[in-house]
This record gives structure tokens, C-alpha cells and sequence, in this order.
């Protein structure tokens, strides 16, 4: 039999209803990858404990006849951004370290509702602000790849979903949520060889996730191939009372709907992202995958989205001026961190705890995002900002009114080595530059990988498609997924 550690969510599913193993065995296999793996740096909390307990119950389910759920058995990852009921949630800050929620997001509860058990909460960029998962207090995530010329340079993940990324693609979990506010799903999972998926905005509840840009942040699965991201996205997805924003629309079956065949539909490519410089190896992967499509059935169509290049500066207004109001709770009054100096008054309180709990990145987008919302700021930056980011969208709407779905690369180069870029903040913004255009129009948007470039290091592309339909992504992402027949992985190093 196949090792339980390489099976992803549809086999293991499939093979403990089946009778092949049980739910205790998968999860005792995977608690030992995990065990194995704190090179990686990939969790910042193991939970074997809750992944035992949710496989006896589904195991003891099956044993009794009873209907098992979608993600009946499976072990998952779950980024450190999700409330979870009696484990540590930290938004991998130390302002939050040694916070236990007394309640459980509903993305999570979804989950454990449909039969999936934790392994354990993954690390990430601090409030899920970065691209390289080197904001964390609790340190940096390490991709399990490593060049092919032979050099031990650690690489970066991606982020800020970086935890999530890198213990998918070492095989430690099968599948693992993620949050993206620009990218922050779709990027790690190119850089690493996986596949990811950010549904339509308001798709997935936001309650219990921890707040870094409340108009952008959507949850999302991250696994390795696209069925098992359309399983994961059903469990996940549903509207939520609780959210004010949640979409208040049935869950479509989209793993019954998957369609490799793409006859009369439309794919847009758009002429703004072959930008100057563009990597040859990802120009080459973009190339592929048109082929790809029209091998399909699809027709390419050449698209223009004219305020791309305002997309970046936007975001860089919208997202942290959304995170200086959401960060202004953690004040060290009512939970995390408390810095109380000697003869303080509630000033220099919030004052030292902030410097003390908050990380330079995290630091530096509250300072952007209070000075653009400050009087006499306020219209010339960020009103302007939300301006653009209508554009964008219309942009978006009139392109689909003559395609189905958008192709381009996800990021514009592979996976970079740490430290490379951490003394320059622009250059790292930069990694978003094809992924945040969806983002701020709120559209569903997924990474599929598509090759490896010269240095042996996987590529991803990006497919996004009309609100609402994730069907029509998830469906061109498989015929990509097919023809690609991306079946590399990193060699086992830690």
C-alpha cells in the first residue's frame, strides 16, 4: 500500500471509508511526520491529541454505520490565524502569545464538523503580513525545496501562508487552511509545488479568523491538487450569521462539478502582466499553460485590465489602513501581552506593549495605515486608493463579460532564499504583483503548479474567474493540473 503520508484528502477519505486504514492509523502517521519535522519550522503548536481524538470518533462512526462527513479522517494543518476552542491562537505575534480562545472559528468548526482532525497550528507571517513567512516571532518557515545545483540556501515558502505551504508540500499534512488578503494563499502555493484556491470574498466566514484587512481576507484551502481543494473548499465554505459580510448563498458541489473539459469557454490573457523584466521561466510556464488550455478546448482571448499598475500602490494604502483599525484592539487591557512599566500610566502601557509585542513589518503597516487615514491624508490617499480599487474591479467586470476565466502566472519569479529580501520591504511587496488585482476585486482566484524553472523549483498558475464561480476555476484548473502532470516533489532533507 501506498504510504499513508503521501495520500492526499480524496484518498484518504476514500480509503478510510473504504475499510483500507482506519482514521487512527492515518492520524498517527501523520503526527509522526510532524514529529519528524521541526527543521521546517512549519507549526509553531502540535496538537496530536485533538487528531487522535477526531479519528477514534470517525472511526467509531464508520464501525456503527453512521454517514461519514466529507473530511471524515483526514488530519488537516490550520493556520495560526483560526480561533481554536482550548489551543493556543497567536497570529504567529508575540502581543498574542499564550492566548487560548474560548471559542472555535467557524471555518474550523466547519471542518471538525465534516470529520477533519488537527494536526496542529501552522506558522505564518505575523498577522499574516508578508510574503516570506520571516515576520513570525516564533521564527521562519523553511520550504522543504532546495535548489537542484545543489546549494543548502534555505528558501523561502512564501506568506504569509508560509507554515501552511511548506507542511503540504513535505508531505506532514494533506491539506491545510490559509487566509489571503493579496496573495497569501496563492503565492506560497506556488512557491512550494501545491495547489491553492481563494474563493469569492465573503465565501468563507471570517468569524474567528484574526483581522489584518477585514474588506480582503478570505479564507481558503491549500492542498495538493485541485480535487482536493474543491473537497476541502465545500467543508469550509457556507454562510455565517456571525459575518456580516459572509454570502448568504448555497455551497455548490464542486467536486461533483469537476471538468477538465473546457470546449466554448473563453480565457482571457492580459497584456498587462507580461511586464518588462518578466522572468524567462515564468514567461515560458504562462506560455505552457495557454497551450494547455487550448488543448482543452478553450479559445485564448488577448484581455486588457488598464489599472494594474495602480493595483500595488492601492493595496499598500487600502490593507494597511485596515490593519491600523483592526490592531488597535491589542492594547494589553483585556488579553496578550501586558507591558507595564515602572510608575506607568495607561499611555505609556499601551505604548510599551505595542513596542514590545508588535514586529517590525507589522509596526511598519500600522504606521502606513494611520498615517493615510490621518486628517488631512485621508482624501488624498486612501479615498483615492478606493477609487482604484473600483477601477480594478470594472476592469475585471468588463473583461469577463467577454472571457471566463483570466490566466497568469501567479508569482513573477520562484521561490527566493531567505534573508534576500528582508532589507527591502518594496522589493518583497512585489512578490504580490500579479495576485492582488483579484484580490481587491474580491474574485475567486487559485495556484496550480506548472512546472519547475532552471534551478529545479516549482512555478505556479494563477486562474481567476467571475464572483461566485469557483466551479469554473476549480474546472480550468484541472485541465491545467492534468497536462502539467506536476508530479515533483522536494528530496527529503530535514
Amino acid at each position: 500500500m501506498t504510504e499513508i503520508t503521501n495520500l492526499g484528502v480524496a484518498a484518504l477519505r476514500d480509503g478510510i471509508s473504504g475499510g483500507d486504514f482506519t482514521a487512527v492509523e492515518a492520524a498517527e502517521a501523520f503526527n509522526a511526520a510532524v514529529a519528524g519535522a521541526s527543521a521546517l519550522n512549519a507549526f509553531i503548536v502540535a496538537t496530536p491529541d485533538h487528531a487522535l481524538e477526531s479519528a477514534r470518533k470517525v472511526d467509531a462512526d464508520r464501525a456503527a454505520g453512521k454517514a461519514l462527513g466529507k473530511m471524515a479522517g483526514v488530519p488537516i494543518g490550520m493556520k495560526d490565524l483560526f480561533a481554536t476552542k482550548g489551543v493556543q491562537t497567536t497570529a504567529a505575534s508575540h502581543i498574542l502569545e499564550g492566548f487560548t480562545p474560548e471559542y472555535e472559528s467557524t471555518v474550523s468548526q466547519k471542518l471538525w464538523e465534516a470529520g477533519a482532525g488537527m494536526l496542529g497550528k501552522l506558522n505564518l507571517d505575523q498577522f499574516a503580513m508578508g510574503s516570506s513567512n520571516e515576520t513570525s516571532y516564533f521564527g521562519n518557515v523553511i520550504s522543504p525545496w532546495r535548489r537542484s545545483d545543489g546549494g543548502n540556501t534555505p528558501l523561502a515558502p512564501g506568506g504569509s501562508s508560509g507554515g501552511s505551504s511548506a507542511a503540504v508540500a513535505a508531505r506532514l499534512c494533506p491539506a491545510a487552511t490559509g487566509t489571503d488578503t493579496g496573495g497569501s494563499i496563492r503565492q506560497p502555493a506556488a512557491f512550494t509545488g501545491i495547489t491553492g484556491i481563494k474563493p469569492t470574498y465573503g465565501r468563507c466566514s471570517r468569524w474567528g479568523i484574526v483581522a489584518f484587512a477585514s474588506s480582503l481576507d478570505q479564507a481558503g484551502p491549500m492542498a495538493r491538487d485541485v480535487r482536493d481543494c474543491a473537497i476541502m473548499l465545500e467543508a469550509m465554505a457556507g454562510f455565517d450569521p456571525k459575518d456580516s459580510t459572509s454570502l448568504d448563498l448555497p455551497v455548490p458541489e464542486w467536486e461533483a462539478g469537476l471538468n477538465a473539459d473546457l470546449k466554448g469557454k473563453k480565457v482571457g490573457i492580459p497584456r498587462e502582466y507580461r511586464v518588462d523584466g518578466l522572468d524567462a521561466d515564468v514567461a515560458r510556464s504562462w506560455d505552457e499553460g495557454i497551450a494547455w488550455l487550448k488543448d482543452a478546448g478553450a479559445e485564448v482571448v488577448d484581455i486588457s485590465l488598464p489599472h494594474t499598475k495602480y493595483a500595488l500602490p492601492a493595496y499598500y494604502i487600502v490593507a494597511p489602513a485596515e490593519a491600523s483599525s483592526n490592531l488597535a484592539r491589542y492594547d494589553g487591557v483585556r488579553y496578550g501581552l501586558r507591558d507595564l512599566p515602572d510608575g506607568a500610566n495607561l499611555q505609556d502601557m499601551y505604548a510599551a506593549t505595542r513596542a514590545a509585542g508588535f514586529g517590525a513589518e507589522v509596526k511598519r503597516r500600522i504606521l502606513i495605515g494611520t498615517y493615510v487615514l490621518s486628517a488631512g491624508f485621508y482624501d488624498a490617499y486612501y479615498t483615492q486608493a478606493q477609487k482604484v480599487r473600483t477601477l480594478i474591479s470594472h476592469d475585471f467586470k468588463n473583461a469577463f463579460a467577454d472571457v471566463d476565466v483570466i490566466l497568469a502566472p501567479t508569482t513573477p519569479t520562484a521561490a527566493f532564499g531567505l534573508g534576500e529580501m528582508v532589507s527591502d520591504p518594496l522589493a518583497m511587496y512585489l512578490n504580490d504583483v500579479f495576485a492582488v488585482p483579484a484580490s481587491l476585486a474580491g474574485l475567486p482566484a487559485m495556484s496550480v503548479p506548472a512546472g519547475l524553472n532552471r534551478e529545479g523549483l516549482p512555478l505556479g498558475l494563477q486562474i481567476v474567474g467571475r464572483p461566485f464561480d469557483e466551479q469554473g476555476v476549480l474546472n480550468a484548473g484541472l485541465a491545467i493540473e492534468q497536462r502539467a502532470g506536476f508530479t515533483a516533489r522536494p528530496g527529503k532533507w530535514w
